[in-house]
């Protein structure tokens, strides 16, 4: 299982591309290089959890987690929930034992609650987004009616 974790890893790094994927994958310090920790850490929940239980109480947390910073990227939505779908070949070649068919399944479920996951994490970033430019507006407002 570590050895399909650290490929998943690699190619969730190499789509952030350059010198951004070396750094993710060499600094270990979760001090130093937080979503690089946040990345092994939940994507090794999925794993496991896609290997065994598929508990929607650990995987939800995990997605939410990796969906957050997809977010605030600017990623489509097949971009965002995309890494779901890398696990098919990763599996297929790591674990011939599994069932192709069983194990499908779960990575398309795995796939549905990401990509609802990642449209629930835009429109709390649109949200955001809509609040600040508000309070923006009532500032300018606010700031225009003192000068009069």
């Amino acid at each position: 299982m570590e050895a399909i974790l650290e490929q998943w890893v690699a190619r969730m790094a190499q789509a952030s591309g350059g010198e951004t994927a070396q750094f993710l994958t060499r600094e270990k310090d979760p001090f130093r290089n937080p979503v690089g920790h946040l990345l092994r850490e939940n994507l090794a929940v999925l794993l496991q959890e896609l290997l065994g239980e598929m508990d929607p109480s650990r995987t939800g947390p995990a997605l939410d987690a990796l969906l957050r910073v997809h977010a605030v990227q600017d990623l489509t939505a097949s971009q965002a929930v995309g890494f779901i779908f890398w696990l098919r070949p990763l599996l297929a070649t790591g674990r011939p034992d599994l069932d192709p068919q069983q194990l499908n399944q779960l990575i398309d479920q795995l796939a549905l609650q990401a990509f609802e996951g990642y449209v629930r994490c835009r429109e709390q970033l649109a949200e955001i987004r809509l609040g600040e430019s508000r309070r923006s507006m009532a500032i300018l407002a606010d700031r225009s009616q003192r000068k009069s």
